[in-house]
């Protein structure tokens, strides 16, 4: 009702504008006309005509009416230079406010709705700088009055914020128009007043707030390398740390645009995730899950079977799968690419020189324009008693020990109930082993819905799994991991004890501390990506916020161009929309919000839920179990988030990757054509569900008295 009557408002306003002409009374000809007219009422009743002319101009710019300028001119001729400055400058802002707060309570919310995800970098500009912005269009009248006001009420902007720079960045223009109004009898037309070099002024009056932050940040980064002498001359235009995704990309970046780059790597090339982490884990993730059909191929149609494999070939195919892949990571393939690719330990000494122990025992230093920190992570290792002892295994150390052994241990503890936990107590139990996992928390995949985590534990237990949730490692002794719960230990024995509790980023060892480089969890950059020093950058585990190696390949690109041509054009890390898998089977994919993070943050959200066993494919290749579910506004089409659970829901949630991306909704997805039978199905499933939930009711109603008339 408040929409409408705004609504009504504004339309009857500028119907009545049209209809009564109101604008022959806004124009400098009947402004001149009246002139005496005018002045000798203001003489004789100067409150009334204050009170009119500040309501006139009010309802004027409120309605977003011509003649703004018209009447500012005329304030001057009524009121003075002084008077009609501040009378006006009261009136225009109120004016402008009050359009504002229209924009916003007519169409705000369907703007936002509707372009929500392409708005998303504007809107966090807003709130971060909505006011510079603001005060620089108020400075240059060649930005339309009225415009400003509609597009600041589709913005995050407060509206006291929007009134007060407002005020303060119209006042300058304020007074040039006020003072011309006081020699009306000067102008002939408003371009007299409104002079190209006058714009030009106003222009260049804009631009000060940001020449004046531009310098402050160019100050305070002086002081930061103040201690430190700046090299004259550089051996390279840019270091990178770490030969991992992140590091992989960056030299690459930088080699393809012809910089002179060196690519440090203190262990194997490839980093973790070619050698420790993606791709070991999904080679025996394969393996295992071919052993498990094995024993299901009943489900099929076929005579099952107890699996028989030699655990050395077993590990040699895992091995084999990092040395196909591994070429592509190679010094040979990098130096070839024009990278100086060092093996050898990298320091940094101060913010433009980087010292390199090799491993031939060589030493050198390098002078560099730019770094980059993409050093990775490692396992986390609890402190607990009798541990460090016992031989446990992380994800680090377990491919190089297993691959050493003949047989697959017989029992094995996993401590973790996160991704890499779930995965590899799955796998190891498909494989035959007596697999017990052990997670502190009340649920496996604790960032997951509870739906998803309860869905993963039934199959990780029918996998044979042994699931202790709610337990709380104590100690290791004899084999046996001691584990609590309610204040009663149990034993957990064991032939292998794998850790798999998390992962932190290499901080030490890379001379950040004597840079004065801030580090938590990660080390501390800004939305370039850049640290404390303007050009040394971190990207990948070391980093965060994510530690994927598609996000560290996506924040290299932002680390390294930035890195390279920074100081022409600095682009923002871009987290708007990231996709993440858990391995088990079935996967678990998910982009964007889920239903806990969306409660939590209160967010209105509805859900809508697809389940598998309804979708032919799955239904033909036994892989049922498993759901769509997507998080969207109350009554709206627009993606929020996607949790798949499902056979292939890595390769599944893509689609909604894309249209997340590019501000598709629901609709555009039930649009699309989606070869049958497949399983990517689910996805125009999940739409149509969402659809038929908000169906026309009434339109249909009128539809089916439609059909009936015509029936006869």
């Amino acid at each position: 009702m408040k929409r409408l009557a705004i609504l009504l408002l504004l339309l009857g306003a500028a119907l009545a504008f049209v209809a009564f002409d109101l604008g022959q009374y806004l124009s400098l000809a009947t402004l001149k006309a009246r002139q005496a007219e005018l002045a000798a009422l203001s003489a004789e009743r100067p409150a009334l005509v204050i009170a009119a002319y500040m309501a006139a101009y009010v309802a004027v710019t409120a309605l977003s009416l011509p003649g703004a300028a018209i009447l500012t001119l005329a304030g001057g001729a009524l009121f003075g230079l002084l008077a009609g400055t501040i009378i006006v400058s009261f009136a225009s802002s109120i004016g402008a406010t009050l359009a504002f707060l229209a924009s916003r309570h007519l169409l705000r919310d369907w703007v936002q709705g509707r372009f929500g995800t392409r708005l998303r970098a504007i809107n966090e500009g807003i709130e971060r700088d909505g006011a510079f912005y603001l005060f620089s269009l108020r400075l240059v009248p060649i930005f339309p009055f009225f415009l400003v006001n509609l597009l600041m009420g589709l913005t995050p902007i407060r509206t006291l914020t929007f009134y007060g720079v407002s005020q303060v960045g119209m006042l300058l223009g304020t007074i040039v128009y006020v003072n011309a109004g006081t020699q009306l009898a000067a102008i002939d037309r408003l371009a007299d007043v409104a002079s190209p070099g006058l714009i030009a002024s106003f222009a260049a009056l804009g631009l000060l707030p940001w020449l004046g932050r531009w310098l402050m940040a160019r100050l305070k980064r002086r002081r930061v390398q103040a201690r430190w002498t700046r090299p004259k001359r550089f051996d390279r235009n840019m270091v990178v740390i770490g030969a991992g995704a992140a590091g992989l990309v960056s030299s690459l970046i930088g080699a393809t645009v012809r910089a002179k780059v060196t690519l440090v790597e203190a262990g194997k090339m490839g980093g973790d995730c070619l050698n420790y982490g993606c791709v070991p884990s999904k080679a025996l993730i394969k393996s295992a899950r071919a052993a498990h059909m094995m024993r299901g191929a009943r489900a099929y149609g076929l005579h099952a079977a107890e699996p028989q494999f030699d655990f050395r070939s077993l590990m040699a195919r895992v091995e084999a799968a990092i040395a196909a892949i591994a070429p592509n990571d190679s010094v040979e393939r990098y130096s070839g690419l024009g990278v100086d690719v060092v093996q050898g330990h990298a320091r940094i000494i101060d913010p433009w020189t980087v010292e390199i122990a090799g491993h031939d025992g060589s030493s050198r230093r390098l002078t560099t324009r730019s770094i980059i920190i993409a050093a990775g992570a490692a396992p986390i290792v609890p402190d607990l008693p009798g541990l460090a002892d016992s031989g446990y295994l992380t994800s680090d150390t377990m491919w190089e020990r297993l691959a050493q052994m003949d047989h697959l241990p017989g029992r094995i503890a996993v401590l973790g109930g996160g991704p890499i936990g779930c995965e590899l107590a799955q796998a190891f139990a498909r494989l035959g082993a007596a697999v017990t996992q052990v997670e502190m928390g009340a649920a496996l995949l604790p960032r997951e819905d509870a739906d998803v985590s309860d869905l993963v534990r039934a199959s990780l237990e029918a996998s044979g799994v042994t699931v202790l949730t709610g337990h709380a490692a104590v100690r290791v002794e004899a084999g046996q991991l001691i584990v609590a719960a309610g204040g009663v230990e149990r034993a957990v024995p064991f032939d292998a004890l794998i850790v798999a509790v998390g992962r932190k980023a290499r901080l030490s060892g890379y001379g950040l501390e004597n840079l004065g480089i801030e580090t938590g969890r990660t080390v501390v950059t800004d939305e370039y990506l850049a640290t404390l020093h303007p050009n040394i950058y971190a990207a990948g585990d070391v980093a965060g916020p994510y530690q994927f190696t598609h996000v560290a390949a996506h924040q290299a690109w932002y680390a390294s161009v930035n890195a390279l041509f920074g100081d022409l054009k600095r682009f923002k890390a871009d987290y708007r929309v990231i996709p993440h898998v858990t391995f088990v089977d079935p996967e678990v994919a998910r982009v964007g919000l889920n239903e806990a993070e969306a409660r939590a943050a209160g967010i209105p959200h509805e859900v809508t839920l697809y389940p598998l066993h309804e979708l032919d494919r799955a239904i033909a290749d036994s892989a049922t179990a498993g759901f769509v579910k997507l998080i969207t506004p109350p009554g709206k089409d627009r993606i929020l988030g996607v949790t798949i659970v499902g056979e292939h829901a890595g390769e599944i949630i893509a689609e909604y990757v894309l249209a997340m991306k590019h501000g598709l909704g629901l609709n555009k997805i039930l649009g699309t054509v989606h070869a049958y039978p497949t399983m990517a199905e689910a996805n125009k499933f999940a739409a149509g569900v969402w659809k038929k939930r908000h169906a026309p009711e009434r339109l249909l109603q009128w539809v089916g008295r439609y059909h009936a008339w015509r029936r006869g």
